[in-house]
Parts: C-alpha cells; sequence; structure tokens
C-alpha cells in the first residue's frame, strides 16, 4: 500500500518524546512489510543535515496560498538507512531553535506542513491510499482532504488515521487563527461550539474528520472516552469510538537490545544476566556512587512533567536511601521544581542518589542496563517505552495501572512464577510505596528474581508486531468508502 506517514518529529532527525520514536520506526516497519511508505515532517533548524544522505527533491520547490500568505518552501530528501523523509524547509517558520513554540503563528506554521504534506503527494503523481497523521500539529490534513482537496484525483481514494499520542496536547488556538488556515471559506466544518466560544482545536478538528482514530494502547484507547481522561474531548471520543482503536506502540529492537547494545559497558543476554551486576557497577563509578555487591539500583529516565509521577518519588525513595537499601539513578528535564526534587536527593545523599539534567542517549541505554528496577508511576501514559525497554533489559519495573503501562506490565506472582513488574493503582505515595516494597522483597529470592527478569526479557515488544496491526486497519479503510463526516453545528 501507499502510505504517507506526516509528523513534526521523528527520530533521529529531531526528538521531543516518543512520537518521535514511533514517527521513526513504524514506517521502516511497514516499508520492511512491502509497503511504499513516504514520511514527511518540518525541516528544523536543529536537524544536523551533515549526518545523513541528502538530495534536492524534485520539484525542489513547494508554493501554495494558505489563507491570505502565498508560502514557498524548499524540499530536501533524506535517507535514513532506506527510511525515505522529506523535510519542507519553510525558513522562516522551522528555524527557531526549538521544534515547538508559543509564537502566535503556532498554528499557521504546523498548517503549513499538512498543506505542503498534500501538495507534495501531488506534485510526485503520487496517490497515497492511506494519510497517517499524528497528533494536533498534523489535525488539519483529515479536514483539507474533506474541502481543499476534496476534488482533486490524487486523493480520490485516499483514507485518513489520525494516532493520538497524548490527548493533553490539543493544540487549542484563538479562533483568530482560523483564515490563517486556509479553512475561511470552511468554517461550518469546524467545530462550532468551540468557535462560539472565540477558540479551535486542531486535535479536535483532526478527531472530527479522520476516517480512522487509533491511540498508542488498548487501555489508553478506552481511558480517553471518560471524563477522567478525555481532557475535555471524551464526548467526541465516546461519539467515534466505533473508529477508534488503541495499537500498541512498539520498541527498535536493533537500538534497544543489551545483547547488541553499543552503549552498554558489557552486553548481555537472557544467558548472561550477571553481566547486569557489572554495568550496575560501571554506572555507579561513573556517577561517583558508592557500589556494594547486590545492592538495588533505581533508574529513572523521564521527562519531566507533573503526570509522570514525579512528585510522588521523594517520600518513598529518601526513606530507603536514608536506610542505605538503594542508590538512585535519574535522568531527565523539564519542570524546574521537579528538577529540584530530584537534584535535591542527590544533594542530601551525594553516595547514593544522582540526577542528570537533560537528555543524554548514552546514559539512558546505561540506566536500563545498570538499573534493578525501573520507577514509571505515571498518573496517565497513553503507551509508555522505557517500560518495555526496561523489560527487555532485565529490568523490572514499578508502575501505575494506566494505559501502556497496564498493557505491558503485569503484577509480578511468586507463587505462580507469572508477571514481569510491579503494579500500583491509587495514584499516591502510600501506592506506590507499596510497589517499591513489593519489589524489594522480591529481590531478596535470587532465583525468583532471574524468573521475573526473564519473563520481561521474553516478551515480543517489535515493531513489525505492531505494524501487522496497522496493516490491516489500513487494508481495512481502504477497502471501504469514505465515511461522510458533515458539519456538526454543536461537537
Amino acid at each position: 500500500m501507499r502510505v504517507l506517514f506526516v509528523a513534526s518529529e521523528v527520530a533521529p532527525l529531531a526528538k521531543t518524546g516518543g512520537l518521535a520514536d514511533v514517527a521513526g520506526s513504524l514506517p521502516r516497519a511497514l516499508i520492511q512489510r512491502g509497503h511504499d511508505v513516504r514520511v514527511v515532517m518540518p525541516a528544523y533548524d536543529v536537524i544536523d543535515t551533515s549526518l545523513y544522505r541528502t538530495a534536492p527533491a524534485d520539484p525542489g520547490l513547494v508554493g501554495f496560498d494558505l489563507g491570505p500568505k502565498r508560502v514557498t518552501a524548499d524540499i530536501v530528501e533524506v535517507d535514513l538507512d532506506g527510511l525515505p523523509v522529506t523535510l519542507v524547509d519553510a525558513p522562516g517558520l522551522y528555524r527557531r531553535g526549538s521544534l515547538y513554540t508559543e509564537d502566535p503563528d503556532e498554528a499557521f506554521r504546523f498548517a503549513v506542513l499538512c498543506r505542503a504534506s498534500l501538495e507534495l503527494c501531488i506534485r510526485w503523481r503520487w496517490a497515497p491510499q492511506v494519510v497517517h497523521c499524528n497528533d494536533w500539529q498534523t489535525g488539519l490534513i483529515p479536514v483539507y482532504l474533506r474541502s481543499l482537496f476534496a476534488e482533486e484525483a490524487t486523493f480520490s481514494s485516499t483514507r485518513s488515521v489520525l494516532t493520538i499520542h497524548n490527548l493533553a496536547y490539543q493544540g487549542n488556538f484563538s479562533a483568530e487563527v482560523v483564515p490563517s488556515l486556509g479553512l475561511g471559506a470552511h468554517k461550518a466544518m469546524l467545530d462550532q461550539a468551540r468557535l462560539a466560544e472565540g477558540w479551535v482545536s486542531l486535535l479536535r478538528t483532526g478527531v472530527q474528520h479522520a476516517d480512522a482514530l487509533t491511540t498508542v494502547s488498548p487501555t489508553y484507547a478506552r481511558e480517553i472516552t471518560t471524563p477522567e481522561f478525555g481532557f475535555g474531548m471524551d464526548d467526541l471520543l465516546r461519539e467515534r469510538s466505533g473508529q477508534l482503536i488503541g495499537i500498541l506502540n512498539g520498541i527498535d529492537t536493533q537500538v534497544w537490545n543489551p545483547a547488541i547494545d553499543r552503549h552498554l559497558f558489557y552486553p548481555y543476554s537472557a544467558k548472561s544476566l550477571w553481566r547486569k551486576e557489572w554495568n550496575k557497577r560501571r554506572l555507579l563509578e561513573t556517577l561517583g556512587l558508592s557500589y556494594r555487591e547486590g545492592v538495588t539500583v533505581l533508574g529513572i529516565v523521564s521527562r519531566l512533567v507533573d503526570h509522570k509521577g514525579i512528585g510522588l518519588l521523594p517520600g518513598p525513595v529518601s526513606a530507603r536511601l536514608e536506610k542505605d537499601e538503594v542508590r538512585l539513578v535519574a535522568l531527565g528535564s523539564g519542570d524546574p521544581a521537579l528538577e529540584a526534587s530530584l537534584a535535591g536527593l542527590g544533594d542530601r545523599f551525594p553516595d547514593a542518589a544522582s540526577f542528570t539534567s537533560g537528555y543524554d542517549e548514552v546514559l539512558a541505554h546505561r540506566i536500563e542496563a545498570g538499573a534493578d528496577i525501573f520507577l514509571m508511576p505515571s498518573q496517565f501514559e497513553p503507551s509508555g517505552l522505557n517500560q518495555m525497554y526496561s523489560l527487555a533489559y532485565g529490568t523490572p519495573p514499578v508502575v501505575r495501572k494506566t494505559g501502556g503501562l497496564a498493557d505491558t506490565v503485569e503484577h509480578w506472582d511468586p507463587e505462580s512464577q507469572t508477571g514481569n513488574g510491579f503494579v500500583f493503582e491509587h495514584y499516591d505515595e502510600p501506592g506506590l510505596d507499596w510497589a517499591l516494597s513489593e519489589a524489594m522483597a522480591a529481590r531478596g529470592d535470587r532465583k525468583a528474581w532471574k524468573r521475573l527478569q526473564l519473563n520481561g526479557m521474553q516478551m515480543d515488544f517489535s515493531w513489525d508486531r505492531s505494524a501487522a496491526e496497522y496493516e490491516r486497519l489500513y487494508q481495512t479503510l481502504s477497502a471501504t468508502e469514505r465515511e461522510s463526516r458533515p458539519a456538526n453545528s454543536s461537537m
């Protein structure tokens, strides 16, 4: 099948979160299954194109009117080891030192990406059967297909899929931006109730008009239809629940595989698990922390935002640091207060706790390999990737039962020797403390702990599994008529 995949970030070119990992891995998995996939993203100035094979594209330039403005963009093709990525280079829009901004034209920046992606298909004389959109930044594509490009023969058989990676980010803007999006003549296709309130949501617009909706785990697909997790969009998601499915993300097993991981001090496999202890010792030594054989290391690699549960950590973790039961190795960036909280643990326990601000790919891999227990106590987690990395590395995770964490982590049962981690339900310190106590108790039985590790390492989180589910969705969509989505005055 011909699939156009549009995303605001693609790893390794540009990344702020899990979306980039998906956009860099899922299209590649689909290509390996025999599909013709083309990826389009902005040409941010943070991308170092000198690291990749690039070439000016044919036609090289793309130009169009979007609202009252004329847009002209250079087009550059990048080859990521067989994954073709097209960069849309509009210097005035994407050369700002970061992927996302709070600038007044933020909605316009990504409207240009959406419009340019479709214009490119026409110039390529390439008719995609599916356009796969991702998050609010590409939410205008489904409505563009039904309005600006409704009569374009290139898209006569095209269906749209919109994946919601995190519903908390919706692309909400003042209604004043609507003319700049090129939808002035098509305002009736937007959410009229929200327009009357003076705002427009680009994600809601995409959800309203996409032919199919996916999110990144089955549990999260159910959760977002509830007021607790719907962030004000649960009404529309319940209405469209027949077109909404959850497909669990995968991981790149060529990158996240302890047997071939070039970042590790000592690569290891299920047959050489003793090398984890070697990695632990080197990890602690490089961070200036004290080591003793068998000491339990707690690992954290996370964006530091409220819903990641970082605020729950100081009590349960500091109590164990005070007793010299554990070491803590944390890596992340985000909320200054959360950074200060983790840094404070390092200040209080300089021989036992370390916090590194920012993102360090090498350190992230070494934490997964050197930690005994990975902490991921999220309030909500659409899919989560780090718990899958942890399971692959024989590092049982402690997680809250939500979203993709609930779909991938099963609480350890010492009687049946089943389970792969430790799961708590109530989002509070006592819940986390209970799960951490369960994990520490399990550490006391070396034979059982190895069984727990192997349970996780034997799971299949490869992208091929997830790609097969997307493949079935694409084929089903391609075989059906496009659903009529008339304007709705109240949605």
